[in-house]
């Protein structure tokens, strides 16, 4: 049975974690590596845990899990754009994930109700985008020059991989047009 309030334990911790995006990036764009890794480490936790506990008390909803969706957009495109204008990554992913995002929330109708509607490479990017941050920050608070020479790199797989999931998912809603 779904929960009747819109503040519960989950949509909490994701409002959590959309309240780390400004400090995440200023702390990435300002390279404080250790307290972006920190910062990182609580929306992770808060990302992993908020599906959990809506689940466990019964509240998960549609609204909810685009918040959890939108609040995951944002964060890894205010974590890209630090990246980009500190030169360690393109500006392709800072364009890309948005794009992606407003195709994917409006393919799934969400606005109308439904529940987001993902895909597998979906899914992979979307962990992907939190890899690569975490990498970053990770390669730099560390000092691993190889890891980090390998950043742009991983960038560019994940801006080959939205394309791919942006047109796999344009590609659906054209047949399923059709067929209606």
């Amino acid at each position: 049975m779904a929960h009747s309030s819109v503040l519960t334990w989950a949509n909490a911790l994701t409002l959590n974690r959309l309240l780390l995006c400004l400090p995440l990036y200023f702390l990435i764009h300002n390279q404080l590596w250790p307290w972006a890794s920190a910062c990182l480490f609580l929306a992770v936790m808060s990302d992993i845990l908020d599906g959990k506990i809506a689940r466990k008390q019964g509240n998960s909803s549609p609204l909810g899990g685009f918040f959890d969706h939108a609040t995951d957009a944002i964060l890894v495109t205010t974590g890209c754009l630090a990246l980009a204008q500190s030169e360690i990554i393109g500006f392709g992913l800072v364009w890309i994930i948005p794009t992606a995002f407003i195709q994917y929330s409006l393919d799934s109708r969400i606005l109308s109700g439904y529940a987001l509607r993902s895909s597998a490479v979906g899914r992979i990017n979307g962990i992907g985008y939190f890899v690569l941050i975490c990498t970053a920050v990770g390669s730099y608070l560390l000092g691993w020059v190889w890891l980090q020479a390998l950043l742009p790199v991983f960038a560019w797989a994940l801006i080959a991989s939205t394309v791919v999931s942006i047109a796999d998912r344009l590609q659906a809603s054209i047949r399923a047009a059709r067929e209606l």
